[in-house]
């Protein structure tokens, strides 16, 4: 007799669940072992993301089983809000899906019918169904999967331009959204303000979307990497903030060692390494 599965919770229960905002980071590296340390370090999710990193369907796959072992919630982004990407990555298994670059409610209703079954209406869900050669049933190990699978994923949009922002509210509440994502930058950008996410303008508008949200009654969340940040939109009610990314971790730390142990002891801008050790 085969075994019987059960999924994890999806995001979405687990943000209506938390007593308190879930913190995660980003995983970047497209690194199986560096999502494993990031799922282990005691943080409430974890973003693996394929739209600005080196990620496939592979090594998203490595990633799933690297964090499975850990109580952390596995958030995953595409490169774009295609159906036929969607589909591919529902059936690796993905069960929260973060859709970049949503600009209106009619979109977020197209990705709600790609996370979909087809129910018979014209309307219904796009998805294509092959649960029985797919991780997403644990190949028709997890009963009835096909009738509920919509209950086993969270669509998460992201809002990250200035016409998401004046459309939040309509976005938030598309039956089938669980919840909304600002993102802060490409929001800058879209705003003439490329490169100044921490501008009082960019800052008003990731307020005013986190507000249109929290009324729609659904979760928003934001990219923060500036603490500051972080402690601001948390103050105005974000359900989930990421805080960091693994690369941008390395890179500082790493530009941090190079500052005390070689910026330190250089003779003067055209020095190319450290000096001389002396002493052991």
């Amino acid at each position: 007799m085969p075994i019987r599965m059960n999924l994890p919770a999806t995001f979405a229960e687990r943000i209506a669940t938390a007593d308190r905002p879930q913190i995660g980071m980003w995983v970047c590296s497209a690194s199986p072992l560096v999502a494993e340390i990031a799922a282990g370090s005691g943080l409430d999710w974890v973003l693996i993301d394929a739209e600005h990193s080196p990620n496939d369907l592979q090594t998203i796959l490595q990633q799933l089983y690297a964090v499975s072992a850990y109580p952390v919630a596995p958030v995953v982004r595409p490169p774009i809000g295609d159906p036929v990407l969607i589909k591919q990555y529902l059936d690796l298994g993905v069960q929260n899906l973060l859709v970049p670059m949503v600009h209106s409610a009619a979109q977020a209703v197209e990705l709600v019918r790609a996370v979909r079954y087809p129910d018979g209406d014209v309307d219904g869900g796009v998805r294509g169904v092959g649960a029985a050669l797919a991780r997403s049933s644990r190949w028709n190990r997890v009963e009835g999967y096909l009738g509920r699978a919509s209950s086993s994923i969270s669509l998460i949009v992201q809002i990250e331009s200035a016409a998401a922002v004046d459309a939040a509210g309509e976005i938030a509440a598309v039956d089938g959204v669980d919840a909304v994502f600002i993102g802060p930058a490409d929001l800058a950008a879209s705003m003439g303000l490329v490169g100044q996410p921490g501008h009082p303008d960019v800052v008003a508008a990731v307020l005013s979307a986190i507000r249109a949200a929290t009324d729609a009654g659904t979760p928003v969340g934001v990219n923060a990497f500036v603490p500051a940040d972080a402690e601001r939109y948390l103050e105005a009610g974000a359900s989930f903030v990421a805080v960091g990314a693994d690369v941008a971790l390395l890179a500082r730390a790493s530009e941090a060692l190079a500052e005390r142990f070689i910026g330190s002891r250089t003779d003067g801008p055209d020095a190319t390494g450290p000096a001389p050790r002396t002493s052991y």
